[in-house]
């Protein structure tokens, strides 16, 4: 009898163990329903994908998350839900990643994107390595001072995202309350931020944290940089044809009086240095002033991305080139810094094109054009193509 009361008294302890721990586990699911019915697996805040811990290489120098948002995996994650969601235009049709695309690098290959009302002004720019940079402005002209206030001004843009407030649009606030009436933003604020309040700003910290964790360091020029002391090195993986054009993009020019090259490389570097190769802070306009739209001119664009990811593994681009998508060619682009005109009214034109106060002529050859080309082509990774990390949780 006492055998068969200790058994008894195992078996329900047992039980009410195993009543007790499937409990718990329906509880950690019931936490996030509306997550889960709206993501399936491609989100589980239970498990969360590592944005935060991602490897840098050690010769990247520039880390524009120290300015006071780091990423989190908590604030990247809602930061993709953000970015992928078409609630975020006020007629449901646009997001951050129609304009910003995984397949191309986060850019777009129109010249000009569609927005909720109408076409952008300018093209759209890739969002590569955004945070290893020297230069903390965002947008071409460099009207946003951060990533965090950017991420919300095209939401606020009448042609783009369509909550202006002006003529009649409706205003930030009223997306904050249709984003507050969604259940999985509920849930999502609640385990980023600790409550369910939405605001601008915690919109703006997680779509930057997002943004900030979109890296590519698998190129042909990261395996190469990882085996030498200085970008100026031989690349014991790369081409005689891609260390000449390596070592033309790092030199600096020698000029005559006129103008004209007589020696040295091409000085691609001293506007995109390696091994970021994001723009000079203290950089002007390249000589590329015109519009979208055909009229007038354009002096403020003096932004640009990193030259990274240029073109996607295959070779082929990842969308026109330039503010107004004007170059569809590498080549077309070399040949621009080449021969540069300075154009009447271009009075923000770099000086570093413009030496002794007449534009560059560089005088290239067809061996250092196609030098430079293979070289730049060594700065594309594969993985921020396809990682599922950065890709559209709403495609479950």
């Amino acid at each position: 009898m006492k055998s068969i009361r200790v058994f008894s008294l195992l078996l329900i302890s047992t039980l009410i163990f195993s009543c007790s721990k499937s409990e718990d586990n329906y509880q950690a699911i019931s936490n996030y329903p509306n997550v889960k019915a709206a993501f399936g697996t491609t989100i589980d805040l239970d498990n969360l994908i590592d944005y935060a811990g991602q490897t840098v290489p050690s010769y990247i120098t520039k880390d524009n998350t120290t300015l006071g948002n780091s990423i989190t995996n908590k604030g990247a994650t809602l930061g993709r839900v953000l970015f992928y969601d078409k609630n975020l235009s006020f007629n449901n049709t646009i997001s951050c990643s129609s304009c910003h695309q995984q397949a191309n690098a986060f850019s777009d290959v129109a010249v000009a994107s569609i927005g909720a009302n109408g076409t952008t002004a300018r093209h759209s720019m890739r969002l590569i390595n955004t945070r290893f940079a020297s230069e903390f402005k965002f947008f071409w002209d460099e009207r946003a001072t951060s990533l965090e206030m950017q991420t919300t001004m095209p939401i606020k843009n009448h042609d783009e995202m369509g909550y202006s407030s002006l003529n009649g649009d409706l205003s930030i606030t009223d997306l904050v309350t249709k984003l507050s009436a969604i259940g999985y933003y509920k849930e999502l604020f609640k385990f980023v931020y600790g409550t369910e309040e939405i605001t601008e700003s915690k919109m703006q910290l997680a779509l930057a944290q997002f943004i900030k964790s979109i890296q590519s360091f698998d190129s042909k020029y990261d395996a190469g940089r990882s085996q030498v002391a200085t970008d100026s090195a031989i690349f014991p993986n790369f081409t005689n044809e891609e260390n000449d054009g390596k070592n033309l993009f790092l030199t600096t020019p020698v000029f005559d009086t006129t103008g004209n090259r007589i020696s040295g490389g091409l000085g691609c570097a001293q506007c995109h240095k390696a091994p970021e190769f994001d723009i000079s802070i203290n950089s002007h306009n390249n000589g590329v002033i015109g519009t979208i739209s055909g009229t007038g001119i354009d002096l403020t664009v003096t932004r640009a991305p990193s030259l990274r990811n240029l073109v996607k593994p295959n070779g082929t681009l990842n969308g026109p080139m330039m503010h107004t998508g004007v170059f569809s060619t590498l080549q077309q682009v070399i040949g621009h810094y080449g021969t540069i005109t300075v154009a009447p009214g271009n009075t923000n034109l770099d000086q570093k094109l413009n030496p002794t106060g007449i534009g560059q002529q560089l005088h290239l050859t067809s061996t250092e054009v196609n030098s430079v080309i293979a070289f730049i082509k060594t700065l594309s990774g594969t993985a921020v193509y396809t990682d599922a990390k950065w890709s559209n949780p709403f495609l479950n």
